[in-house]
């Protein structure tokens, strides 16, 4: 079925894991990509992986330039934008205690701001019918230790879902986001930990999984793409939960 033929999505932390997975799937259902990445390398790998219909940018989330330059790097892609998912993003996490300035503000930065301006600027190439995607986590719905700046960082995201969607409605556009559980992604990737230490906390949370697995990227594609999807076209404003249930259930 070719249901995303003669559209463009734009996929900000497109070279790995939920970013990717979502690209490889708007891609095979008859759609053209536009990912963005911080790394030249591991972007370039991924437009390889990706095929023809994949273009990429070097950009990053965390980078005011970046973001108030994304348009113009867009508009020599493509004219339009039918999905943009603003899924960029990585996970740090410490104790009330040994949060640092530093630590607050990366995260706020690259999460809130970040997926902020990243709609903000693809806004004008949006036509009645496009859709905005957030990614938020189900940390939002559960007090859970060393998460405290990460999770209020999500929560922000979460809040953007709201009022995005009420802003946006006359415009046609609709809004909503995903909220991930556990997933096999590189969310440790920047957190210092050793790769033993990762395997360690990845043990440790699949015994809080309900199905003792962790879930994913292409679970979450689907996820997405459902919600950009002709078949999602009266959902708006609505965060969809892909968790397992980790967030209800106990």
């Amino acid at each position: 079925m070719q249901k995303f033929n003669d559209k463009f999505a734009l996929i900000t932390g497109g070279t790995k894991g939920m970013g990717f997975a979502t690209a490889q799937k708007f891609i095979h259902y008859g759609g053209k990509v536009i990912i963005t990445g911080r790394n030249e390398e591991s972007l370039e790998k991924a437009l390889k992986e990706l095929g023809s219909n994949a273009s990429g940018i070097v950009s990053d989330v965390g980078n005011m330039h970046d973001l108030m330059n994304l348009r113009t790097e867009i508009e020599k892609i493509t004219v339009y934008i039918d999905l943009v998912f603003a899924n960029a993003g990585y996970g740090k996490f410490a104790s009330i205690e040994n949060v640092d300035e530093n630590h607050f503000d990366e995260l706020f930065t690259i999460l809130v701001k970040g997926s902020f301006f990243t709609v903000q600027q693809v806004l004008p190439l949006m036509k009645k019918g496009s859709s905005a995607i957030f990614n938020t986590s189900f940390v939002t719905e559960i007090g859970m230790s060393n998460f405290s700046v990460y999770s209020a960082a999500k929560s922000a995201v979460q809040s953007f879902i709201k009022t995005f969607a009420t802003e946006l409605s006359a415009k046609g556009i609709r809004v909503n986001g995903i909220s991930p559980g556990h997933i096999k992604t590189n969310i440790f990737e920047n957190t210092g930990l050793s790769s033993q230490q990762i395997n360690e906390t990845v043990k440790n949370i699949i015994t809080s999984i309900p199905f003792k697995r962790q879930g994913e990227p292409e679970e979450i594609a689907d996820a997405v793409l459902f919600l950009a999807s002709e078949e999602a076209s009266y959902i708006h404003g609505t965060e969809l939960r892909i968790d397992a249930g980790v967030s209800v259930i106990r």
